[in-house]
């Protein structure tokens, strides 16, 4: 070392003397030669860090041809002395920032590969940790040289006798990946690691039959161990390590693996494996800045969500066991998240996948399913809208001065009575009014931006929650289609038709189930119910920076939540099936249509009435089309108590008459309805 020291003229007698000295000693048996390597390969390792470039080209030179004459004598099974004498390129990659040298490394090892492939064994680790090193290099000569070396190694010549180093070989792919400065490679290596899926898939025997020291994993576990894992691992890793394409190809290829080969999965497999994907939705894995959190979550979160829920669909057999819960609860984490558009993918996942499984549900996973959705209403629920109240406010009205902020629900370009709650411009309410303010001033309505956001956000939520529970007990645009036929059967003066056959969940559903879902929609309807009739708290949203012609309110979850109730309750009313109920489910309807009919009836709003017509129509044709034994408006066959219910239909079709029959498109809806209510009550 003292003779390599100096910086303009190092001796390297003594390097050439140890190099010659290496190469006839080779012939010695391993045991004797391993002791004399490792000396020898930490002297190599330090000379070929040499800042002295001429020193370590010829150190790595020395190396290669050492390394070659090595490899030609092969190695027998269960030794690893390939592995100590090909340390010291590992050690020097690594070491050593020289742009030549570490080209010169690469091509070295390259160069081996090429011809010694067939004698190697032990020695692909320390290839692919060398080329795992340049993988994340930046010369673009070195990263493609070694990508290249590494697509040569993998597919197809030599991946049988690299299949002990198969784990580290996927781990150099996904190196390549994360290397953004080279995009292209970065695609190319996933279509290796996809490769590389195949070639598990196409020989488990290879890998199961592989002796190694991780002997103590079952033999049944072997594939997944030495296989399938770690793809299924380094590709999570891309997906969280790398840019939007990359990361989204990654997730790609992951699920179509999962999709292609999970039927040989086994089920504790899934289990390991789900732990991995749901790292993607892992709050302290997400991104610190704000614009990026809220990129990853609009796309991979979003993408790998229903990607889940495919899976989940198709290997329902052995993953209902063991992840439905898991999945529910990754569902909810999606829907409670401030971002509108996962909000709406995590209730859109779940209508999916009970519609698509819930043929095959048990009672009890019905029952989590049920609880699952009472949950995500109870959480999503937009409480604040009844509670907020703006900083300072009594004193600012004495002043005539009010703070600039946003409401929950706000569109400036919307003549409708209706609140449509959408994302845009949460932040557009705050352009104005900020001058001559104070900076607590600023603050308070920054803190109240953020929190009108995400009261939007839950708004959305509970409308797309109601649509849910509506879509998954009658079937998606089953009740729309039933709308569209009592408005025209009222416009024809005939009796509508009977609702078509069941197509929704709810013949695979008990009462209790039904139930539940029930209370989750009562509770949003008397929620709405509650804040529309709140005039003094809409008005002061208003005024807090809704720009509006008209206040803020929740007519669309009031009306379609009490919607899906009436059809549910009406559809349970007529079910032979569930007649032991019968009475619990006629108190339940009794109830919710006078708290219906006396609502309506104390409506002073023409337009909150308006907003009723398809709701009244629902109600009315449902009550006209139930059997006389059941029917109010045929008295003699009831109680009094019961038809007592249904008195106010001559003072509800009278308030519709002049103020939103009349004046709609539908002026023969009242005709239709009298009529048939004659019928009914003189039949």
């Amino acid at each position: 070392m003292d003779e390599l020291a100096s910086a303009h003229q190092p001796r390297m007698f003594s390097l050439q003397k140890i190099v010659e000295i290496s190469y006839y000693n080779m012939n010695r048996i391993r045991l004797q030669w391993s002791r004399i390597w490792q000396v020898i390969g930490d002297h190599f390792n330090k000379v070929g860090c040499n800042p002295n470039e001429d020193v370590a080209i010829f150190a790595v030179d020395s190396l290669r041809q050492l390394s070659m004459k090595f490899l030609e004598k092969g190695e027998l099974a269960n030794f690893r002395f390939q592995k100590d004498f090909l340390r010291p390129f590992e050690h020097i990659m690594k070491k050593n920032r020289s742009p030549t040298i570490r080209d010169m490394v690469i091509r070295c090892v390259a160069q081996m590969v090429n011809s010694q492939a067939a004698n190697i064994r032990s020695g692909w680790k320390n290839i692919f940790s060398v080329f795992h090193q340049a993988a994340s290099d930046h010369d673009e000569t070195i990263v493609e040289l070694a990508f290249q070396t590494t697509g040569h190694i993998t597919f197809p010549e030599h991946f049988a006798a690299a299949i002990d180093s198969f784990q580290d070989a996927v781990k150099c792919l996904s190196e390549f990946v994360c290397n953004a400065a080279f995009p292209d490679t970065s695609m190319e290596a996933i279509r290796l690691i996809r490769h590389c899926a195949k070639y598990v898939s196409e020989r488990p025997q290879a890998l199961r039959e592989y002796t190694s020291d991780d002997m103590n994993v079952a033999p049944g576990d072997r594939v997944w161990v030495r296989g399938w894992f770690p793809i299924l691992f380094e590709l999570s890793c891309i997906i969280n390590r790398c840019k939007l394409d990359v990361r989204t190809r990654g997730l790609t290829v992951m699920f179509e693996i999962m999709k292609s080969y999970g039927h040989s999965f086994e089920k504790h497999w899934w289990h390991d494996l789900f732990r991995i994907v749901f790292r993607i939705f892992d709050n302290m894995k997400l991104p610190e800045q704000q614009t990026e959190k809220i990129e990853w979550m609009t796309t991979t979160c979003n993408h790998a969500l229903y990607a889940v829920c495919d899976v989940f669909t198709q290997f329902y057999e052995p993953l209902s066991e063991i992840l439905l819960q898991d999945i529910f609860t990754q569902l909810q984490w999606c829907v409670r998240q401030d971002n509108e558009q996962l909000a709406r993918s995590g209730t859109n996942c779940l209508e999916n996948l009970v519609i698509l499984n819930g043929e095959k549900f048990s009672p009890e996973v019905w029952d989590v399913t049920c609880s699952c959705m009472l949950e995500i209403f109870q959480n999503t629920s937009p409480h604040a809208l009844l509670t907020w109240r703006p900083a300072g406010q009594d004193e600012e009205a004495a002043e005539g001065k009010h703070f600039v902020r946003n409401s929950p629900c706000s569109n400036t370009h919307n003549k409708s009575p209706r609140c449509v709650f959408t994302g845009q411009n949460v932040s557009a309410a705050f352009a104005g009014g900020r001058l001559r303010q104070s900076v607590p001033e600023q603050l308070r309505q920054i803190s109240d931006q953020r929190l009108f956001a995400g009261l939007l956000i839950k708004c959305v939520v509970q409308l797309e929650l109601i649509q849910t529970v509506d879509n998954i007990v009658f079937y998606p645009a089953t009740s729309k289609k039933e709308d569209a036929d009592n408005m025209a059967a009222a416009q024809s003066e005939a009796a509508g038709e009977e609702p078509a056959p069941d197509q929704g969940m709810y013949r695979h559903m008990t009462s209790a189930h039904l139930f539940k879902l029930l209370d989750c929609l009562l509770e949003s309807h008397n929620f709405a119910k509650e804040f529309n009739s709140n005039n003094e708290q809409r008005t002061a949203l208003w005024r807090a920076g809704f720009k509006g012609k008209s206040k803020p309110n929740l007519l669309k979850q009031e009306t379609s939540s009490l919607a899906c109730s009436l059809r549910i309750l009406f559809r349970m009313y007529s079910d032979p099936k569930l007649q032991d109920s019968w009475p619990d489910i006629q108190t339940r309807l009794l109830l919710v249509c006078t708290e219906a009919l006396s609502y309506f009836i104390s409506l002073t709003s023409e337009s909150h009435r308006e907003a009723w017509n398809s709701l009244l129509m629902l109600l009315l044709t449902r009550t006209l089309r139930l059997p006389d034994d059941k029917n109010p408006l045929a008295p003699k066959t009831l109680p009094s108590s019961v038809s007592q219910v249904y008195s106010p239909f001559p003072h509800v079709l009278h308030i519709c008459l002049p103020h939103s029959i009349i004046s709609s498109e539908y002026p023969s809806v009242l005709v239709y309805f009298n009529l048939a209510v004659q019928q009914k009550c003189s039949g």
